[in-house]
C-alpha cells in the first residue's frame, strides 16, 4: 500500500507544481460543475423518454422508416445540444484560465525588464558621476601645479605688444617717507601680460593639449590681480559644474561692446541688461536655488562677481572693441553673465 501511495502521481504536494499546470490537471482530471450539469440534463432527459414510451399506447405494426429516423433524431438532438454547451463553456473556462497565466506571466517579465533597466541606469549614472569627478580632480590638480611650474618658452614681449592692464607708474617717494633701499619688486620686473594673454586665460585651457592655453594661464597667475580673478572664476566653474552647469553649453545672447565699457564706467541695472544674455532656463534655476541654499557658493558667486568688475575695469582701458567681444565668449564672462543676472545685477 505504501508504495502505490508514493507512486501515484496525485499524491504528491501540488505547491510543486506551477499554479498554471495546477490548474490545467484540476480541470482535465475532474469533472467542473457545467458538466455535472450537463450529465444530469442529460439522464433527466432519457428518463423523460422513456416515460413517454412507457406511457403511450402501442403503435400500430408497419411504421415507416422515416418515422423511426425522425424519433430516434427527436431523441438524440437535444442530448448534443446539452453537450456542446457543456464544451463549449469548458473550452472558454480553459482559454481565461490561460489568458490570466499568460497575463500574469507577461506582468513577471516586465517586472523583471524594469528592475533589470533601473539598476543599469544606476550603473551608467554612477560611471558618469565617477568620470565627471575624476576629470574635476585632474582639472584641480593641473590648475595647481601652473604657479609651480616655469615657462621658459615667454621671451620678452616687443615694444607693441599691448599689456592687459594699466600699469600704474609708483609715485615718487615724499620728504617724510623716504624709499627703501628694497631691490626692484619681482612684479615690476615681470614681463606685463598681454591682452591676448589675458583673454585666453580666462577661456581655461580646452584639453591637455592645449599647450598656449596653459601657457597663458601661467603668465596670467603670475600677476596678483589677474590670479585673484582666475581662482575665483576656477571655484565658481567647479561649483556650477557640480549641478551639471557648464559654459560650453550655454549660448548667451553678444551684447555690444559699447555695453561692456558702459559696464566698466560703473553704470548698473537696466542700462545694462543686454549683458544678461543666458537664456538657459535650467541653469538660470539651478544656480537661483544654489544661491538661496548653499552659503558657500553665494559667497564664492559674489567674490567672483566683485574680481571680474575691477579686473574688467582696468582691462577695458586698453582694450579694442574687438578685443572687449572676444573676452566676452570666454568662460569666466559667461559665468559672470549667469550670475549676473541670477544675482540682479541687470535687472
Amino acid at each position: 500500500m505504501s508504495a502505490q501511495t508514493t507512486g501515484d502521481p496525485k499524491s504528491e504536494p501540488p505547491a510543486a507544481i506551477p499554479p498554471a499546470a495546477q490548474l490545467r490537471i484540476a480541470q482535465t482530471g475532474a469533472l467542473s460543475r457545467t458538466e455535472w450539469i450537463a450529465l444530469g440534463l442529460s439522464a433527466l432527459w432519457l428518463a423523460l423518454i422513456a416515460l413517454f414510451w412507457w406511457m403511450m399506447p402501442a403503435a400500430a405494426e408497419g411504421t415507416g422508416t422515416g418515422a423511426t429516423v425522425m424519433s430516434i433524431v427527436a431523441i438524440v438532438l437535444p442530448i448534443v445540444m446539452i453537450w456542446v454547451a457543456a464544451v463549449t463553456a469548458r473550452t472558454a473556462r480553459e482559454m481565461r484560465a490561460e489568458a490570466q497565466a499568460l497575463k500574469l506571466a507577461v506582468e513577471q517579465m516586465r517586472a523583471a525588464w524594469l528592475s533589470q533597466t533601473q539598476a543599469r541606469s544606476g550603473q551608467i549614472v554612477e560611471k558618469k558621476l565617477d568620470e565627471i569627478a575624476q576629470a574635476a580632480r585632474q582639472a584641480e590638480t593641473a590648475i595647481a601645479t601652473f604657479t609651480s611650474r616655469r615657462d621658459n618658452a615667454v621671451v620678452q614681449p616687443s615694444a607693441d605688444r599691448k599689456a592687459a592692464f594699466a600699469t600704474p607708474r609708483p609715485a615718487p617717494p615724499s620728504e617724510d617717507q623716504p624709499a627703501l633701499a628694497l631691490g626692484t619688486p619681482s612684479d615690476e620686473m615681470a614681463a606685463p601680460v598681454s591682452v591676448g594673454e589675458f583673454i585666453r586665460a580666462l577661456n581655461f585651457p580646452d584639453n591637455a593639449e592645449d599647450r598656449e592655453g596653459f601657457r597663458a594661464l601661467r603668465r596670467a597667475l603670475e600677476n596678483r590681480q589677474m590670479a585673484k580673478l582666475i581662482r575665483a572664476a576656477q571655484d565658481v566653474l567647479n561649483l556650477l559644474a557640480q549641478d551639471g552647469i557648464y559654459m560650453d553649453d550655454l549660448r548667451p545672447d553678444r551684447a555690444r561692446p559699447e555695453i561692456w565699457r558702459r559696464f566698466a564706467q560703473g553704470e548698473r541695472g537696466r542700462e545694462i541688461a543686454a549683458l544678461g544674455g543666458v537664456r538657459d532656463r535650467s541653469s538660470l534655476a539651478l544656480s537661483a536655488g544654489r544661491m538661496r541654499n548653499d552659503t558657500i557658493f553665494r559667497d564664492a558667486a559674489h567674490h567672483f562677481l566683485r574680481q571680474f568688475d575691477r579686473s574688467f575695469t582696468e582691462f577695458e582701458k586698453n582694450a579694442s572693441d574687438q578685443e572687449v567681444a572676444e573676452l566676452a565668449e570666454t568662460r569666466t564672462a559667461r559665468a559672470f553673465m549667469l550670475l549676473g543676472r541670477v544675482t540682479g545685477t541687470f535687472d
